[in-house]
């Protein structure tokens, strides 16, 4: 399989509990474990998208230490994962990035816990993705998700993850893991 698929993690703009429009923190896990991840399932770039320099300069900190700093001799594994991170302003940025790489836009895929009368199957999306026509940045949010327009605006949106349970509310590193695995992984 030609892989030609890229991961976004989007800090603003995202909802909070009260459906209100805000921009979150970085997290030093969402950093390091979505990284690896992104690694492990062969993703070609993962664009951490936050607007403050502040933030982008903290997770800059992080990525020196474990890329060139001690952190890359005391762990190589880390080292590896986090050259995939790219620290990005907004979307369009990723976009931009993207078309540099690829010579093409990508196609841009949102997950959401809620089933929308466009979504697809993860079976689906992966059949898309192994054709490697395209390229596709699946896009996750933080907080309580990604706002209602980015959702609209996504050429692809997935089914949620759903777990025979009455509790649907996992973490973003938890939600990019099952997802890369159900659209990259190597199970039958």
């Amino acid at each position: 399989m030609r892989k030609r698929l890229y991961i976004a993690l989007l800090h603003s703009p995202v909802y909070n509990k009260g459906y209100e429009v805000i921009t979150t923190s970085v997290t030093n896990l969402d950093v390091h474990d979505i990284s690896r991840a992104a690694r492990t399932y062969g993703v070609k770039r993962y664009f951490l998208v936050h607007p403050q320099e502040t933030q982008r300069q903290l997770v800059e900190e992080m990525i020196r230490y474990w890329v060139t700093g001690f952190g890359s001799e005391y762990n190589p594994d880390r080292q590896e994962a986090l050259k995939l991170l790219e620290l990005v302003a907004d979307i369009e940025e990723a976009q931009r990035r993207i078309e540099e790489l690829e010579g093409q836009t990508a196609l841009t895929v949102v997950t959401d816990a809620r089933v929308h009368a466009r979504s697809v199957s993860y079976q689906e999306m992966r059949e898309r993705i192994s054709r490697g026509d395209m390229p596709y940045l699946v896009l996750f949010g933080t907080g309580w998700g990604l706002v209602k327009e980015e959702i609209e605006k996504a050429d692809v949106i997935l089914h949620p993850i759903e777990a025979d349970s009455d509790y649907n509310h996992l973490s973003v590193r938890s939600a990019v893991a099952i997802i890369l695995d159900r659209l990259m992984g190597s199970w039958r």
